[in-house]
């Protein structure tokens, strides 16, 4: 069928061109999700072919067309092509049941060209499809890397994504004339931004011990204690990229996690399918000279970390309670990386604490989703509007706790053997009251719009607070 403008056809590529994703790791992540023992079948499908992997996902996955990250320049050039009489093809190499699903939620194609099960539609075998169907020379391609170029050699027009420069001069070379898509990709530093360079921050925590033992001047304790730092950022990116891959769908619908790296199409999702194990294996292989307790906490981080993003975040609670633990994991990690015992004092702290810190976090994502009681539970937590009260009474609640325990901890006989001046270490309570108290005004008034030590590091009072709370302690040492 010839449209009236006498224009070929034109054939679009799906991965990577219409969707700034695979989905061929899309449909991985969501089988995966459903049912993590699906992992053990995969060398068995994979043995039959790609075409045949493709099909076994593709009948297992769950996922939502109107959530994924559509290149919206490539669209609005379909949109005014269509509009202008053409016919569209969508032709991937992904396969025809997760091809036909997109094509229906868009509206735009008239025909899928797709993987079949038997059949992998890629390169050459994808070009030789379409010239069977269209003729030599006789439709349009637009795509965006090498895999294109065999198809590119047998179309009339060679439609080029903007940023592919050595792509489009390939895709010269084939003879097709080239037309450039203007359109964006990348975003700023996705990977640092996948990887969560900035929650690194969180992993100064292992040096705690060391700063309540008094051995900053040791340089044992400090190599150590970098180390640790280092073992626990890398386990840490690790840990938030698997939860970005559980999360994909959840983030993808959220208004502020949907401009993460991974949500947004800005990094592939194979990356982080690649990277992650291999940033779990890093962080052992840094902690090989720590000591063996130091070894097991970190896998104790690691376990937990992983029970939370596929599990326990959907649980009321117990997901704040699990975000608590591994803060004060952390803090036990580093005292077992210089070989102190941690004091129960500083367990009951750090628990309370960021136990408050923790209900801070889900009480900003209660307001930001401007929930009502009855309402549905916030996407992937399990909360809903009628909770946001509760949240905050157990947050600030926790929070003045910590203060206690605190004060407690001030008033015991173990501060005086410890502090030369222990009578100064009482100017860290109001510090530390104030700080909490702004944590959570901020809260109720809907201006905590990240994690709350996220917030700390941007937030010039906060690190006012933490500077003067640092200097009373050395000044009381």
């Amino acid at each position: 069928m010839t449209p009236a403008s006498g224009a070929p056809p034109l054939c679009v590529d799906l991965d990577g061109t219409l969707v700034r994703t695979d989905m061929l790791f899309e449909t991985l992540v969501a089988a995966l999700r459903r049912n993590p023992l699906l992992a053990l079948r995969l060398p068995l499908w994979l043995a039959a072919g790609r075409a045949r992997l493709k099909r076994e996902l593709a009948s297992r996955a769950v996922f939502a067309p109107a959530a994924l990250p559509y290149d919206e320049q490539v669209l609005e050039t379909l949109r005014r092509e269509r509009c202008a009489g053409r016919r569209l093809v969508l032709a991937t190499a992904s396969d025809v049941l997760v091809a036909e699903a997109i094509a229906a939620h868009l509206g735009l194609f008239d025909e899928v060209v797709a993987s079949d099960g038997r059949s992998n539609l890629k390169a050459a075998a994808k070009a030789e499809r379409l010239v069977e169907r269209y003729g030599e020379r006789g439709f349009d391609y637009m795509g965006h890397d090498a895999a294109d170029v065999p198809v590119w050699a047998r179309a009339r027009t060679a439609y080029v994504l903007s940023g592919e420069a050595a792509i489009a001069r390939r895709a010269a070379a084939t003879g097709a004339r080239v037309c450039p898509v203007e359109t964006r990709r990348g975003g700023t530093w996705p990977l640092l931004r996948a990887l969560r360079v900035h929650q690194w921050a969180k992993n100064l925590l292992v040096f705690i011990p060391m700063l309540t033992a008094h051995r900053l001047a040791d340089a044992q304790s400090a190599a150590s204690a970098m180390l640790a730092f280092a073992a626990f950022s890398f386990a840490a990116s690790a840990t938030y990229m698997m939860n970005d891959l559980a999360d994909l769908e959840h983030d993808r619908v959220h208004p502020y996690k949907r401009r993460r790296a991974l949500a947004a199409g800005d990094l592939p999702v194979w990356v982080a399918v690649v990277l992650a194990p291999q940033l779990l294996a890093l962080a052992f292989v840094v902690a090989i000279p720590l000591p063996a307790p130091f070894v097991a906490e970190l896998a104790c981080y690691c376990i937990a970390a992983l029970a939370y993003s596929l599990w326990l975040k959907r649980l009321a609670l117990v997901d704040v309670f699990t975000l608590a633990g591994l803060y004060t994991v952390r803090i036990l990690a580093g005292a077992a990386a210089i070989a102190v015992p941690v004091s129960s004092w500083l367990l009951l702290f750090s628990l309370f604490l960021f136990l408050s810190l923790a209900l801070a976090k889900r009480h900003a994502e209660l307001a930001r989703a401007s929930l009502h009681a009855g309402a549905p539970p916030v996407a992937g937590r399990g909360y809903g509007g009628a909770d946001r009260a509760l949240v905050g009474l157990l947050g600030v609640s926790a929070g003045q706790v910590s203060i206690l325990v605190f004060a407690l901890y001030l008033s015991s006989p173990a501060v005086a053997a410890l502090y030369r001046h222990p009578g100064l270490l009482w100017i860290a309570c109001p510090l530390l009251l104030y700080w909490i108290a702004r944590v959570w005004l901020f809260a109720y008034r809907e201006r905590l719009t990240e994690d709350p030590l996220v917030f700390a590091l941007r937030d010039r009072v906060s690190i006012a607070c933490a500077i003067g709370a640092v200097l009373v302690v050395l000044a009381a040492t």
